[in-house]
């Protein structure tokens, strides 16, 4: 090997070392996105030239490989202790009176920052390099997740001067705008969407896949130094400083106070500025700034006695839980709910507000008897949002989910990487009442006035048992049954009939296969033509579709093999539930994108589905796989391993101020 090739080699790291830092943490970059990527092209082509020269901290090893098997336990070897709460200004002056009575004097100087709402993670890096990230679990033991960690962008991992081992204390979270993006793709292809960023990033960063962790877009801040070998600090605002020094990400709104007064003052600041920061946060953290004053207060068995927590007062209005119900989807997905006090909220009056999961239970600590905070999640799905511990009633009662499922008693499923509990019974009633809303609803076949209390009457009564045996009713006994009568039941059975001319895209909405939202039937639908031919293609021919991935195609192909699937199929065929539409066959493109393909990866400033239609219109093919075939990969910001395929095939990476380039020069508006 030449030494020539060695140098190189590690140049280009510290060069992408130092513009990830510039980029991810400064939010100074100094070159394009497009001279980034021929750096690290450079890096992938000689370590794959030159594989004795990879090293795991190379910033080519982002994201790991394989998933893994499970998470390993580690015990932490200082405790990672939660902080005692203070809810105003009386409160923090009980809290300061504690803190000069243990000390005998009043402490020289506090450190406020702001209480970021995210998931805390310990890190340790030895000889500057990243060799373990562990969760808090218990305090005492939790799981090591470096592989996901490692996904991190704003996580070095190779620091700048550290000692030779060090430990930090920081927060992983997700920003808001990451958090939307999710959710949009989420309720998109009918999946569960996450309760908060928080919900999001603990759920991420406990995932198997360190692939599918890369894609979540975590974000960190360190915020502690527990152990830092051969380094003195005297001061926590000084460990703060250090980390920055060593590449580390650390809290954005840090800052030292003399006195109690300045710390209020930063408290209503930041609660001013708290909504439009690009990301959560739910108070501030007060701290005892000189690190000897922090030995000799020391700690009770739960909380630190030299920091505390001052929480801003929660959105929405406040009202009791009478109950916790648990809700069976039509996936099997057991999701609790809490009964409430009704009280208005927004307009209309609430007495019903999820809480997600079973992890969302547990970070609230809701119980039956407490008082709590709801509010609308995007104006729409009421939650609630946070507990007042405070008046919590001496008989509130513990929630815990349920180990069957409460619809039909089947023991509950907990699959590995997901926090969704779900029933695995495929016959479960409560599974075919809300397959059959769904079925029925407006995104689905949308049947009028056929909702959820007369689906529930039809199951009660034995005249249906999924979506096939709609066509199967009995004008005669749907007349006799409660409320109903000749004319009702000619009525609904008129629009029963009706439904059969729906499209086809709409029927594949409606049977409900995952990740198959609208956008995704009306593609399948207009490339397929029927229900026949879609359950005979192959994941090939479903790769052929612009616009199908292989999570979709992955998805179809299940469920058209299902036993099950097949027959209700089949019955919904024999009933004259069989749209047929013309293929929309592609002709030769037309624009000034024609004879383009492109593939998108990553988050762009628009939603991917609005620039793909956006390049399309002008001519050109947009796919979810890299080919020698494709003209241009368009990177948006934390892009998947498209990037490095196309690298390796030679294929031009645009980033999207690239695209927007090559949109102009071509006429085309962005």
């Amino acid at each position: 090997m030449n030494d020539d090739v060695s140098r190189r080699v590690e140049e280009l790291r510290q060069e992408i070392r130092r513009h990830e830092y510039l980029y991810y943490v400064l939010a100074q970059p100094e070159i394009s996105d497009l001279e980034f990527d021929r750096l690290m092209a450079e890096l992938v082509r000689l370590e794959a030239e030159h594989p004795e020269l990879a090293t795991p901290d190379s910033p080519t090893q982002r994201v790991g490989g394989e998933p893994l098997e499970g998470l390993a336990q580690v015990e932490h070897t200082l405790p990672m202790m939660s902080l005692d709460n203070s809810y105003d200004e009386g409160d923090l002056a009980d809290w300061y009176g504690r803190v000069t009575r243990g000390l005998g004097r009043q402490p020289d100087g506090l450190v406020a920052e702001l209480k970021i709402d995210g998931v805390s993670l310990a890190l340790i890096y030895e000889a500057g390099e990243m060799a373990r990230a562990v969760t808090r679990g218990n305090g005492l033991v939790g799981d090591d997740v470096t592989a996901n960690a490692r996904t991190i962008r704003l996580l070095p991992l190779r620091l700048r001067g550290a000692p030779p081992l060090l430990e930090v204390r920081g927060e992983v979270f997700m920003s808001r705008d990451v958090f939307r993006a999710i959710n949009r793709v989420r309720r998109e292809e009918g999946e569960e969407e996450f309760a908060n960023p928080r919900n999001a990033a603990a759920g991420s960063l406990r995932l198997l896949d360190p692939r599918l962790c890369a894609r979540r877009r975590l974000s960190f801040v360190a915020y502690q130094v527990a152990r830092a070998e051969g380094v003195h600090l005297e001061r926590h605002s000084q460990a703060l400083e250090a980390l920055a020094r060593w590449g580390l990400p650390v809290n954005p709104g840090w800052r030292r106070c003399r006195t109690l007064g300045e710390v209020h003052k930063f408290i209503e600041e930041w609660g001013g500025r708290r909504a439009r920061l690009p990301f959560d946060i739910d108070g501030v953290v007060i701290k005892v700034d000189l690190l000897a004053d922090q030995a000799i207060l020391g700690a009770t068995s739960k909380f630190p006695r030299w920091a505390v927590a001052y929480k801003y007062p929660p959105e929405g209005v406040t009202t009791r839980v009478v109950g916790i119900t648990v809700q069976v989807g039509r996936t099997g997905a057991l999701t609790p709910v809490a009964e409430l006090e009704p009280v208005r909220l927004a307009g209309t009056t609430v007495a019903r507000a999820t809480l997600h999961n079973a992890d969302e239970v547990a970070r609230l600590d809701v119980r039956v008897g407490d008082e709590v905070w709801v509010a609308k999640g995007g104006d729409v799905i009421p939650k609630v949002v946070a507990v007042n511990r405070a008046r919590r009633p001496a008989d509130a009662r513990e929630f815990r989910m349920p180990e069957v499922c409460p619809a039909c008693g089947t023991p509950v499923e907990h699959e590995a990487g997901e926090v969704v509990v779900r029933c695995p019974n495929r016959r479960c009633l409560g599974v075919r009442r809300q397959q059959l809303r769904h079925f029925v609803s407006r995104a689905g076949m949308d049947i009028e006035g056929l909702g959820a209390r007369l689906i529930d009457q039809l199951l009660a009564a034995g005249l249906i048992t999924d979506p096939a045996s709609l066509w199967d009713l009995d004008p005669r006994r749907l007349a006799q049954l409660p409320g109903w009568g000749e004319v009702s039941a000619a009525n609904l059975l008129a629009r029963l009939e009706a439904a059969k001319s729906r499209p086809l895209w709409r029927l594949l909405v409606a049977l409900g296969i995952r990740h198959v939202g609208e956008r995704a039937a009306r593609l399948l639908a207009g490339h397929f033509g029927s229900l026949a031919a879609l359950a005979a293609a192959s994941r090939e021919d479903l790769a052929q579709v612009t616009g199908i991935g292989p999570v979709i195609a992955d998805s179809v192909v299940s469920y058209f093999r299902d036993p099950e699937k097949i027959e209700l199929v089949a019955r919904l065929r024999q009933r004259g539930i069989d749209p047929v539409e013309a293929r929309v066959t592609q002709p030769p493109a037309a624009g000034p994108l024609a004879g383009l393909t492109f593939v998108l990866t990553g988050t762009l400033s628009r939603p991917r589905e609005t620039v793909a239609q956006l390049l399309e219109a002008a001519g050109a093919k947009v796919t979810d796989s890299v080919s020698r075939r494709t003209s241009f990969v368009v990177r948006g910001d934390q892009p998947g391993s498209k990037v490095e395929r196309a690298r390796l095939l030679g294929v031009p990476v645009l980033d999207e101020g690239g695209l927007v380039a090559l949109l102009r020069e071509k006429g085309v508006r962005w």
